[in-house]
């Protein structure tokens, strides 16, 4: 059977998305973008990741976040995605951006990890392959490394800007004085960072409390939220147990002694003050970090295209009133 032409739709971007703009520069993104960690992999169908990038895509979710390990197995969400644009995306490459990073475990041996110039350099040549790209918008070092010497990560960052192989650097998960110094870095070389990624959200303030947020606003880069839903805890999906195809049943990245009896008391009381506001728990969490002007996206994962739908509508409320906030801050601490 001969599959048809994929036609996105010509209201991709009159449906409601918001773009905002990335610090001081020149790019928009979109408030959610696609992040391809889970469920775009080899232990996906194809079919299924072709579904929800395309359902994404056709609501103006144009910023796709990848990196060189993405899958499961490494490499393969990277190899989906270059099927994709293969298929249907490739007459719509200059509508998207593309995300991919370096810095995980990739491959055996001392130079498939960390931050080196010969690891960053080999694993965005090996990502380009991967995509069917010839550049990626914006490549990140994935994680600081403590052994390599900063200033040999961030020239191979500039290199790689300089040669064209990416438009924009990235930096994601640095402590508070490396970031400072980076962003130093990169603006004295003309290659200012575009993006800082973490992990940020109601239960994990880490961004916020330790100056890393500020300190990308402040800088001029843009901040991008991934984990907004506390890998499910954020959602409905523990109010009543433990699913048994859950990531925590399964033991997939989230441990079951994080659901103590407080920690599932403190969702109820989120649940609780979703409802209250006319939005599912994951709404509102999404909601909740886009109601920070400092946050240019959240990185919203997906199994289904409903969870995507789900996700879509947290942008038709990004308001709180004091209390409503207040309410949160405390049932993220209790």
């Amino acid at each position: 059977m001969i599959e048809p032409l994929y036609q996105p739709s010509p209201s991709r971007y009159e449906n409601g998305m918001i773009f905002r703009r990335a610090g001081r520069s020149g790019v928009q993104l979109p408030a959610l973008s696609l992040g391809m960690w889970h469920n775009f992999g080899s232990e996906q169908t194809f079919s299924k990741v072709q579904e929800m990038a395309h359902y994404a895509f056709d609501r103006g979710i144009v910023h796709f976040d990848l990196a060189n390990n993405y899958g499961p197995a490494y490499g393969t969400a990277e190899e989906n995605f270059g099927r994709l644009m293969e298929r249907s995306f490739r007459p719509y490459r200059d509508e998207m951006f593309i995300a991919t990073k370096a810095g995980y475990d990739m491959w055996p041996g001392p130079y498939g990890n960390w931050g080196s110039r010969k690891y960053l350099m080999a694993s965005l040549d090996q990502s380009l392959r991967r995509m069917k790209l010839d550049y990626a918008d914006v490549f990140y070092s994935h994680r600081y490394d403590p052994e390599t010497p900063l200033e040999e990560t961030l020239q191979t960052l500039v290199d790689i800007v300089r040669s064209g192989k990416a438009l924009y650097a990235g930096l994601s998960r640095y402590p508070l004085a490396a970031e400072r110094f980076a962003f130093r870095y990169l603006a004295e070389r003309d290659v200012p960072c575009l993006l800082f990624q973490d992990k940020y959200n109601i239960f994990n303030r880490e961004p916020a409390t330790s100056g890393v947020l500020s300190l990308a606003a402040e800088s001029g880069a843009g901040f991008a939220a991934f984990s907004p839903l506390a890998q499910g805890l954020l959602t409905g999906r523990y109010l009543n147990g433990i699913p048994q195809d859950s990531r925590m049943a399964e033991g997939r990245s989230l441990r079951r002694d994080v659901l103590t009896d407080a920690m599932l008391t403190r969702i109820r009381g989120l649940d609780d003050l979703a409802r209250q506001r006319g939005q599912t728990l994951a709404e509102m969490a999404l909601a909740w970090l886009l109601h920070d002007s400092r946050v240019t996206t959240v990185i919203i994962g997906a199994s289904s295209t409903a969870q995507i739908a789900d996700n879509l509508r947290a942008l038709e409320n990004t308001a709180f009133s004091d209390e409503e906030l207040a309410r949160i801050d405390a049932l993220s601490r209790e």
